[in-house]
């Protein structure tokens, strides 16, 4: 999937890798080997076969993605396939206890939160990126003058630093989002039907799910979440959410882009040349972040639908969550490495701003714009950073036709 026609405009960034077949397999691993590790803590399996079972998982090379796949096909799941595969690396004693008291939906359940926390980091990596040169343009731009719009109409006078503001904040708000829904992300053990039953020892099924999600760094939940989908669903907001901002930033470069507007130009570096028109300068970066950001609402709603589960396991919508979060988290993702290109390499108009303020033929003052923008970068840290996630503030050369 990384050599397609359309790989580097709709896959952009480095979300994608973390989600790809090689990146869920790593994933069901560590799943598998920390089942074992945890058991282990919990005396249902011997720590040296918990340490064997540990040592096969760590080479993923031995396992072959794609021939699990085809497994897939045949038993509904690729966990089915992939314990057979673990029992066969390692000796006969201590296959009996590779994926000792859990299901599939364990496996796949706890690799989906995996996956997504290891891609919400990257993303947040972009998202802040696009934060930092949200933040610049802010900052350089605090008094210039342009027209402020409503309904695509010149309304009143504003400053280039409050939009670019506007864009900060909202940067802002989604990447504090996204990390929460992160660090809120929970492990999933509960056997066969969510009774821990496999762990019959008194106290063992707990002590073992406890010492699951701690091996993992998840969140042990209260209960397992088999048909309660509620992770899945809230990630699926926060996802949603993210790309929405991405989108309007997106729009807003595009529009100010325009020929009859002109008031922010794509560098002039090669980029956005069209094939047909040698004049045009298109926003690329802007345009495909946009695009990426349009198809994220209906993947989300993709999985709000599938939140309406049967009893204690789905029957084919748990199964229809695996293949749209991945393509989620790398819409997200991509429209956010694209938006960070699109932040870091315009021209702002100056003059073209003041001339299309004079034509409003308004004098009337920026109001508070200034003061709005000093309040948005006194606000403004990095999520990604030393110090980790602070509480939210109390106050390419492509073508185009």
């Amino acid at each position: 999937m990384n050599d397609g026609l359309f790989t580097q405009t709709h896959q952009r960034g480095a979300v994608r890798d973390e989600v790809s077949s090689r990146a869920w397999l790593r994933a069901m691993l560590d799943a598998e080997s920390a089942l074992a590790g945890a058991c282990a803590d919990a005396g249902v399996v011997p720590a040296a076969a918990a340490e064997a079972i540990a040592l096969a998982c760590a080479d993923i090379d031995r396992f072959d993605a794609k021939q699990l796949g085809v497994l897939a096909a045949e038993t509904g799941n690729p966990v089915v396939g992939l314990v057979a595969a673990i029992r066969a690396a390692v000796s006969d004693d201590v296959a009996a206890y590779v994926h000792c008291g859990a299901t599939s939906q364990d496996i796949i359940d706890t690799a989906a939160v995996l996956i997504a926390g290891r891609a919400m980091t990257t993303l947040l990596a972009d998202l802040d990126h696009c934060a930092k040169s949200a933040a610049a343009l802010t900052e350089r731009h605090r008094d210039t003058p342009m027209v402020a719009r409503t309904l695509l109409q010149q309304a009143v006078p504003s400053t280039f630093g409050l939009k670019a503001a506007q864009w900060l904040h909202g940067l802002t708000r989604v990447s504090l989002h996204v990390r929460r829904i992160q660090q809120e992300l929970p492990a999933q053990l509960g056997g066969a039907a969510g009774t821990l039953d496999g762990y019959p020892a008194p106290g063992s099924g707990l002590h073992t799910a406890h010492a699951y999600a701690a091996r993992l760094g998840l969140v042990n939940p209260q209960l397992p979440w088999h048909t309660l989908r509620y992770p899945i669903g809230e990630l699926a907001g926060a996802l949603a959410t993210t790309a929405g901002i991405l989108g309007k930033i997106a729009l807003d470069v595009i529009l100010l882009a325009q020929n009859e507007v002109g008031e922010v130009a794509v560098s002039s570096d090669g980029r956005g040349r069209s094939s047909t028109m040698s004049h045009k300068r298109n926003p690329v970066a802007a345009i495909a972040a946009r695009s990426a950001a349009k198809r994220a609402p209906g993947l989300a709603a993709t999985l709000f639908a599938s939140m309406e589960q049967e009893h204690e396991r789905a029957a084919g919508a748990w199964q229809a969550e695996w293949p749209t979060l991945s393509e989620l988290l790398t819409c997200v993702g991509s429209a956010a490495a694209w938006l960070g290109d699109a932040l870091e390499f315009f021209d702002v108009d100056e003059d073209r701003m003041a001339a299309n303020l004079t034509a409003l033929g308004s004098s009337a003052s920026t109001g508070c714009a200034a003061a709005l923008v000093d309040r948005a970068l006194a606000d403004y840290r990095p999520t990604i950073d030393d110090t980790g996630p602070r509480e939210l503030p109390t106050t390419t050369n492509e073508e185009t036709d």
